[in-house]
């Protein structure tokens, strides 16, 4: 039975381009804003920054929200592009952002800190601004299986760059 039969049961019958997922959320402060999505056709929710915290290893946006993430899912933290662009450049403390489906808590999202000089020229985001969007995905549950061989690939070890290398 394959990934989709099993968290999809009609999947063949169903299938669609795209799947309806009912995720449940809880506004943790007044000002929290629903997760959604900008445009049709985006796959992640923006996430509106509801607090700000800077400290002197990282800065730090609550977003004021807790999910209920269905169990079989993942929901996968990104920065928005508006903040990571030039010349403000600031990226997520941990690169993705994983929030597992057992956690109740509120959804932070934690940057590098930027020098004094980035935060103060180029407006790195403030309270009320979008900073992070969530997708929420399947995945499947893996069983590692140890060997004494894999088999051969066309790229075999070949790691970091190997595919530009002629």
């Amino acid at each position: 039975m394959s990934w989709h039969e099993r968290w999809y049961p009609d999947y063949k019958l169903k299938f669609r381009k795209s799947l309806d997922l009912s995720v449940k959320f809880r506004k943790l402060v007044p000002e929290a804003v629903t997760p959604q999505y900008a445009q049709d056709g985006d796959a992640g929710m923006d996430l509106t920054a509801t607090s700000f915290r800077f400290t002197d290893t990282f800065m730090e946006y609550g977003t004021g929200i807790a999910v209920e993430i269905p169990t079989g899912h993942v929901g996968l933290l990104f920065p928005r592009s508006s903040i990571t662009k030039a010349p403000s450049g600031v990226s997520l403390k941990n690169s993705v952002g994983v929030i597992d489906s057992n956690y109740r808590g509120e959804i932070l999202v934690r940057f590098e800190k930027p020098t004094h000089e980035t935060y103060v020229e180029n407006h790195i985001p403030v309270v009320g601004d979008k900073v992070a969007q969530l997708i929420i995905l399947p995945y499947p549950t893996i069983h590692f299986e140890e060997v004494q061989e894999l088999s051969d690939s066309n790229r075999g070890q070949g790691g970091f760059g190997s595919t530009d290398k002629k």
